[in-house]
């Protein structure tokens, strides 16, 4: 299997910037971008998780069992 060329800077700031690559506006899916958090449409805003990216679903995934966790822990200290 070949290996992919990594994008420029260039084709990965048109690919955040494209409304094709979002979904209802709010939602960042792009199977060509490797990113796992690419920045929102808005950049000051922070970063956004590329729902067409196996790893990055994960990644989110991991991050919300995570606060769940520390917010149940929390709570059952009450």
């Amino acid at each position: 299997m070949e290996k992919q060329e990594k994008p420029s800077a260039e084709t990965l700031e048109k690919w955040s910037k494209d409304p094709k690559n979002w979904i209802w506006g709010i939602f960042y899916f792009n199977p060509k971008d490797p990113r796992l958090l690419p920045p929102k449409r808005i950049e000051w805003m922070g970063w956004t998780v590329n729902f067409a990216n196996p790893k990055s679903i994960i990644a989110f995934l991991i991050a919300i069992a995570f606060f769940i966790l520390v917010v149940t822990l929390i709570e059952s200290k009450k």
